[in-house]
């Protein structure tokens, strides 16, 4: 890249999955990413429909990176999931079989330009099939699910642009230690040099928690871990910092499930089926 001092510049880079979170605090994977978060170098990730290169059908990220970020998204970084704006090729090549046309690739572009949150509003029928879509800006309301002869149809809305603070992405592995006890049960104590007078603690014990760069670690220990193990205490000196982008985990949407009943209604229908075909072949 082209030094900030020179004008600086601004790159994409076309990555898989794995860089976003393969690594724990401390590892090289997760010091990159704490470089780049922490340089304030990452402007947007968009997350590529499956099946668009040659020699992979695997899930596909752009990086967008810059020294030169505009005041607005100084200390942002915006996440866009494009993996719905894609079309089938007429004839495969090899493992690609989709492709974003123009106007998909201006949708996404616009979105990165504006910088700005978004979702998308996809019209279902009865059966779950797509039957219409629009993207949502902020202040837009989802349009009304249609009138089918199922009474299922629904409108499902996702985000496919949220943006989030570098900060958000930063966490603290914090080890959480518990007292070595003797055959009696009693805490065995040091003896001598910095350990002396202080529990000394158990390997087996021990364990860790990940606590979010925002959050007080004194407040999330005495929340999540002294209710279960009173006993517990942290060792500052091997808390590591560390970074990820569990890019799927900011998208995702649950769906409830459907009514029980509605399942044994029609489990009742397909097992009357089954039975009428059996006695057909019976007869």
């Amino acid at each position: 890249m082209r030094p900030a001092v020179d004008g600086g510049s601004r790159i994409g880079i076309v990555l898989n999955g794995s860089p976003l979170f393969t690594g724990a605090a401390g590892s090289g994977e997760s010091e990159i990413r704490r470089h780049v978060l922490e340089n304030d170098l990452l402007e947007a990730i968009v997350a590529l429909p499956t099946d668009m290169f040659y020699n992979t059908g695997i899930a596909t990220y752009v990086w967008i990176l810059s020294n030169r970020k505009p005041a607005h998204r100084q200390g942002k970084v915006q996440l866009i999931d494009a993996s719905h704006f894609w079309q089938k090729m007429r004839k495969s090549l090899g493992s690609k079989r989709k492709e974003m046309n123009e106007e998909q690739i201006a949708l996404v572009t616009r979105l990165f330009g504006d910088c700005t949150e978004a979702s998308l509003a996809l019209v279902l029928d009865g059966h779950g099939k797509e039957i219409d879509r629009r993207v949502l800006m902020p202040g837009d309301t989802p349009p009304p699910a249609p009138q089918d002869e199922t009474g299922r149809a629904k409108v499902r809305v996702v985000p496919i642009s949220r943006i989030f603070r570098t900060q958000d992405f930063g966490y603290r592995t914090i080890t959480v230690e518990r007292p070595l006890r003797d055959e009696t049960g009693a805490v065995v104590i040091g003896q001598k040099g910095k350990q002396k007078g202080k529990p000394q603690p158990d390997p087996k014990l021990r364990d860790t928690e990940n606590v979010p760069l925002a959050e007080d670690v004194e407040a999330y220990f005495a929340r999540e871990v002294l209710p279960h193990a009173p006993d517990a205490w942290i060792d500052h000196d091997k808390t590591k910092v560390g970074y990820e982008i569990p890019f799927n985990r900011h998208f995702y949407v649950f769906e409830p499930p459907r009514p029980l009943a509605e399942i044994d209604a029609d489990l009742a229908r397909v097992t009357e089926r089954i039975k009428a075909r059996i006695e057909g072949l019976t007869a």
